[in-house]
């Protein structure tokens, strides 16, 4: 059963086909973005430096939040998923490059996450302007 006003979104990573799942749905005004990770998905590359994955993070999600009709600017909440504590505090000018003006609500997690080489991982939820 489809939903006619529901708009799936990919980033062309394998991940999705393999796991069965969107990098973002678009339903209505909301904008539902995936917990989405470091990887270049056009060269499946991920670097080993943890601020440079959260930039990535951030431009995986500017991508598909551009296809979605919408920006980081239309952001409202934002989950960031570390595998490290000891991380958090060098990404926090990466974060405040992208969301100090945004200033979503947020929750921050440490967990592990299914390829070691992943040390973030970040999702959003926005909600597109009238």
């Amino acid at each position: 059963m489809t939903n006619a006003s529901r708009k799936l979104i990919s980033s062309g990573s394998p991940f999705e086909l393999e796991m069965g799942y969107s990098r973002a749905v678009v339903d209505g005004r909301w904008v539902f973005v995936s917990g989405t990770t470091g990887f270049n998905y056009e060269t499946m590359s991920i670097s080993d430096d943890v601020t440079a994955q959260a930039d990535q993070c951030f431009r995986n999600i500017a991508k598909a939040l551009e296809q979605a009709g919408a920006s980081l600017a239309d952001v409202v909440r934002v989950k960031y998923i570390f595998t490290s504590a000891d991380d958090f505090k060098p990404c926090l000018p990466v974060m405040k490059t992208y969301f100090g003006e945004v200033r979503p609500a947020a929750t921050l997690i440490i967990a592990g996450l299914v390829d070691p080489a992943m040390k973030i991982e970040i999702e959003v939820t926005a909600l597109k302007p009238d």
